[in-house]
């Protein structure tokens, strides 16, 4: 296994090379002759391998294995010198030096042994030039090849460092880029809904209130509709404006907006919607708790678009019952109206709500309120269910489970 690592590093494929040197050393041993060569005996077998030694730490330390070879080589040439030559040994060291970026040194040690050795046998054996340079030459081709294959894959290898480091920073300025055109396109929208939506609310919660100035009666139902206005349009520009807030924010720092309330408003939502003319009435089963923000929230805009649709399908005379159950890892919510048909016979003047009266059936270019409510739903995990009643009106069913909004409190 290539992975494998002894207590010095050494890894079993350092342990196969060192073996193959070991082999290619020895023979050289055996071979080795020459004017004042030392007898081959088992102490020149024995001194050949301590030759190789080093090579086994050559992945944790190569600049150590090549002078460690080096110099135990300038040792055994010292001491009981048999004539070999430096390549079998120096090959493999040198080319983890010159992958190692050591190339400065990988070239000044063989080219020191080549000429050293040129002077000592041209000096004992008085050959001629030509001579030394044939018995030489294949030696010095190796040790070239091994220092130019080392070098060669240590910049395939640096190359493709350089390559993945360009990609990792392409892939993060692509990043930066989508988030910065995220960030305009929030800012863009939070100007528009300033410009149009927050203004038109503006004026609503001021005209009602100019209405209800002018009215004067405070017994009448047309002042208590008013009142309801101006109480859910300033609402309503309340969360504009604090949604707006969060848009801008989250277009510096690269969040999406936040909750701006959760079912603490119900109250107030169910009162609303009764001024309007649909009664509403709560039911809570289970034990009710505090929920994770994002379920709390999510929850709340589940219930006022469902209540919503109420009024502008159902009509003032439907009346509306809010089901909340708490289990042990979900809020199941069920919003039900009975369409405007209290005993079972459309009011006067009122027709029964459409049977289709679904996010399909409404008017092209709006009605996306059921499609948001799934689409919330499905971002924590839950799901929206909702379609007419066999008894008339329509119902909404939700199930918001607990662990994608994080731990109830």
């Amino acid at each position: 296994m290539k992975g494998a690592h002894g207590p010095l590093g050494i890894r079993l494929v350092d342990v196969g090379l060192a073996v193959v040197v070991l082999i290619a050393v020895e023979l050289n041993v055996a071979t080795g002759n020459g004017p004042g060569a030392a007898p081959l005996n088992a102490l020149a077998y024995v001194l050949g391998g301590i030759l190789v030694l080093p090579v086994l730490v050559r992945h944790r330390w190569p600049r150590f294995e090549l002078i460690a070879c080096s110099v135990l080589l300038l040792v055994y040439y010292t001491f009981d010198r048999r004539d070999i030559s430096p390549a079998p040994l120096l090959s493999l060291p040198l080319y983890d030096a010159a992958v190692a970026g050591y190339l400065r040194l990988a070239i000044i040690i063989p080219a020191g042994y080549m000429l050293v050795g040129l002077f000592v046998v041209g000096a004992s054996t008085h050959q001629s030039l030509v001579s030394l340079a044939a018995e030489f030459l294949p030696q010095i081709a190796v040790l070239f090849l091994a220092i130019t294959l080392g070098e060669v894959v240590r910049g395939r290898r640096a190359l493709a460092a350089e390559t993945a480091e360009r990609l990792r920073v392409a892939h993060e300025e692509r990043e930066t880029e989508a988030a910065r055109r995220v960030a305009e396109e929030r800012l863009r929208i939070a100007r528009d809904l300033h410009d149009t939506v927050a203004h038109s609310m503006a004026t609503i919660a001021v005209q009602a209130g100019s209405a209800l100035y002018l009215l004067g009666d405070r017994r009448g139902k047309l002042f208590a509709a008013l009142t309801a206005i101006r109480a859910t349009s300033k609402e309503a520009l309340s969360e504009m404006r604090a949604t707006l807030a969060q848009l801008r924010d989250s277009a510096a720092d690269g969040d999406g907006p936040a909750g701006t309330g959760g079912l603490d408003r119900l109250p107030a939502l169910r009162d609303a919607v009764t001024a309007a003319g649909a009664p509403v009435t709560i039911e809570v089963q289970g034990e009710q708790r505090p929920l994770p923000p994002a379920v709390d929230q999510t929850a709340y805009r589940i219930l006022q678009e469902s209540l919503t649709n109420v009024l502008r399908h159902a009509g003032q005379a439907a009346r509306a019952t809010v089901s909340l159950r708490y289990e042990p890892g979900a809020l199941a919510i069920r919003v039900a109206d009975d369409g405007g048909c209290g005993d079972g016979k459309a009011d006067a003047g009122q027709p029964p709500r459409p049977a289709a009266a679904n996010a399909d059936a409404l008017p092209a270019g709006g009605g996306h309120g059921l499609t948001g409510m799934a689409e919330r739903a499905a971002a924590l995990g839950g799901e929206v269910t909702a379609g007419p009643r066999a008894q008339g009106g329509f119902e909404v069913v939700a199930r918001l489970p607990f662990a994608a909004g994080g731990a109830a409190g």
